[in-house]
């Protein structure tokens, strides 16, 4: 069946950096755009970015720019989030999901479970 899976996520202290990934399964991941989503607790989803089918990424939340890049490895069937200079407030749960209308519209079909992130001394 149709499958994302988030993982590395960890505690990190405040200032480093994480490497999420988003690998597929039962599907080619590199016909498909894939956004990147947050949720901390007792707050709403919080959309970041997306990146297409050909590589190129839509920023969303002003929160992240220019510390969060994606990027997709074809081969391994698997998009990364590289996450820099964390702050105690990117403390959340990140999903990845796969663009119903690419990362044209809102909608998104499938979603993995999610990955935990930490940021704290």
């Amino acid at each position: 069946q149709v499958q994302l899976v988030e993982s590395g996520g960890a505690l990190v202290q405040p200032g480093g950096s994480l490497r999420l990934s988003c690998a597929a399964s039962g599907f080619r991941l590199d016909y498909y755009g894939i956004g990147w989503f947050r949720q901390a607790p007792g707050k709403e989803r919080e959309r970041l970015l997306c990146i297409s089918s050909g590589a190129a990424t839509t920023v969303y939340a002003d929160s992240v720019k220019g510390r969060f890049t994606s990027s997709r490895d074809n081969a391994k069937n698997t998009v990364y989030l590289q996450m820099n200079s964390l702050k105690p407030e990117d403390t959340a749960v990140y999903f990845c999901a796969t663009g119903s209308s690419g990362c044209r519209g809102s909608a998104f079909g499938s979603w993995g479970q999610g990955t935990q992130v930490t940021v704290s001394s």
